[in-house]
């Protein structure tokens, strides 16, 4: 390995990340449907700040503080918060400025399972030449979190990080064989990459909730140049 080249590894469920030295990296949290997906354009449409919790409890303690509040439990918005998982709930002037408290079921999950690491950084299709771009500057080793499903590992958060090691080139070394997981899958997908995740456990649970065209959204590459980051208890950009 060159001087100018730098470790990247998965994980492809947050149950897996005891498993993983998270001191000296940076891990890229992915949740393409949908946590990570919302808050990349949350920042797209001028949120201040997210601030993720693991709990309902803790995220509504923060509605105490004047915050607004998103939370979503098994795809659905919880009940008593201002907000839920969908992106288009989020292209709006209403949320310009404020700073808002954010809990769903798995992405802020694996935020919470990844405090250990140098830097944490938010990751989606949406957003993907510019995480690209954030780690190629930094050059330091990098984890992939998959937020997955319950513990279990699924296909679109998968599909983003070999597209993500895809676009990192020869300036990485792959450090594990999930990496040569993600890079198959995404090569069996092709040019077609909606096909593939239409039939996937995760989507036929959101198509049952109606909600089908948040899953042609988040597979859209490259709508908000931003990388949003953890600052303390708080992402910003």
């Amino acid at each position: 390995m060159n001087k100018r080249t730098f470790t990247v590894d998965i994980c492809l469920s947050p149950t897996l990340l005891p498993l993983y030295e998270l001191k000296g990296k940076v891990v890229v949290i992915v949740d393409i449907l949908r946590a990570t997906s919302v808050m990349v354009t949350a920042f797209g449409h001028g949120i201040a700040s997210i601030t993720p919790t693991a709990t309902l409890d803790d995220c509504e303690y923060y509605k105490t503080l004047g915050m607004l509040t998103a939370a979503e439990r098994d795809g659905m918005q919880a009940e008593g918060f201002d907000l839920g998982n969908s992106p288009f709930s989020y292209q709006t002037d209403f949320i310009k400025g404020k700073d808002l408290a954010m809990s769903t079921t798995n992405g802020t999950q694996a935020i919470a399972a990844s405090l250990n690491a140098d830097h944490i950084v938010i990751g989606a299709f949406l957003n993907i030449d510019a995480v690209r771009d954030y780690l190629l500057k930094l050059r330091k080793p990098v984890l992939i979190a998959c937020a997955a499903w319950k513990g279990k590992p699924n296909v679109e958060d998968t599909l983003f990080a070999g597209a993500l090691l895809q676009k990192l080139g020869e300036e990485v070394v792959w450090e594990n064989d999930t990496c040569q997981i993600a890079h198959s899958l995404l090569e069996s997908a092709g040019n077609d990459m909606l096909s593939l995740v239409h039939e996937t456990s995760h989507v036929k649970r959101l198509k049952r909730l109606g909600i089908e065209k948040d899953i042609e959204f988040c597979l859209q590459e490259n709508i908000y140049p931003l990388v949003p980051y953890l600052q303390g208890k708080k992402l910003v950009i």
